[in-house]
């Protein structure tokens, strides 16, 4: 079967062919619950129960980092009962998926801006970080209320507060200062229901990430999926700007150059 041949193949990645980040843009779940009669509710509700499959997969494959986008700034354009529903599914799957997530080793951490939540909310994700603080199996960074722009200025503004001097500002300190701050850069963004944009995401992080576009629905994106996705990207011959001869072995690469003309 095509399922075993991609399984088997996978298991035989190179430790080093695994990414370090993975990046998701969880998309497709309207679609998914339109193309079934349902509600976008319903779609949105399908769409969380299968994350807690996604990050087994993942772990399973011993992917250190795995994020999870979630919901976008620019998603509070959308009908109030629909960001209404977005916003309980996140407590609800906080409160419900939080001890088995605990319990298997997962590190959660939320990306993006908390103070638009309600205090309530807010209390559940920050306790939820604060309880996996110290676990080590996969960290998983779900993001929401999250914009890529918008953590860049974040970042501007706190680096102008604290006053570092200009000459200090280099991508290092840079990365410090954004949500993901001591995590390593993405190496892996895939897209689920084919839509080929940025959407706004990880814009710093992903600079040099393979990107890898699925038709597949998010409620439907599975093992075989994720499988799909490391086997290609395991494939990729990463150059970073720089050159890779024969054997497919990189040189030249200086971290946070441009591509070389």
């Amino acid at each position: 079967m095509v399922v075993e041949s991609v399984s088997q193949d996978v298991a035989r990645l190179e430790l080093e062919k695994i990414p370090q980040h993975v990046a998701i843009i969880m998309d497709g779940n309207g679609r998914w619950a339109q193309e079934r009669g349902l509600s976008r509710q319903a779609g949105h509700r399908a769409g969380t129960e299968n994350i807690r499959r996604v990050i087994e997969t993942f772990a399973r494959y011993e992917v250190p980092v795995l994020t999870l986008f979630a919901f976008s700034t620019e998603n509070w354009s959308r009908p109030r009962g629909e960001v209404n529903h977005l916003i309980r599914l996140i407590g609800r799957y906080i409160d419900r998926e939080l001890k088995a997530l605990h319990e298997n080793g997962v590190r959660f951490r939320h990306l993006g801006r908390l103070d638009p939540l309600s205090p309530a909310l807010r209390r559940r994700v920050e306790d939820a970080v604060e309880l996996t603080k110290n676990n080590d199996r996969i960290t998983v960074n779900v993001a929401f209320n999250y914009g890529g722009r918008q953590e860049i200025l974040d970042a501007v503004r706190r680096i102008v507060e604290d006053g570092v001097p200009p000459e200090r500002i280099d991508e290092e300190l840079f990365s410090s200062y954004l949500y993901t701050a001591g995590l390593p850069d993405g190496d892996l963004v895939i897209r689920t229901a084919g839509e080929m944009r940025l959407s706004n995401f990880l814009l710093w992080q992903c600079y040099y990430a393979e990107y890898y576009v699925t038709p597949v629905y998010w409620p439907d994106f599975g093992t075989e999926e994720i499988e799909q996705a490391l086997l290609a990207y395991s494939q990729r011959q990463r150059r970073f700007g720089g050159v890779v001869d024969e054997e497919g072995t990189r040189r030249n690469h200086r971290r946070g150059r441009g591509p070389t003309p």
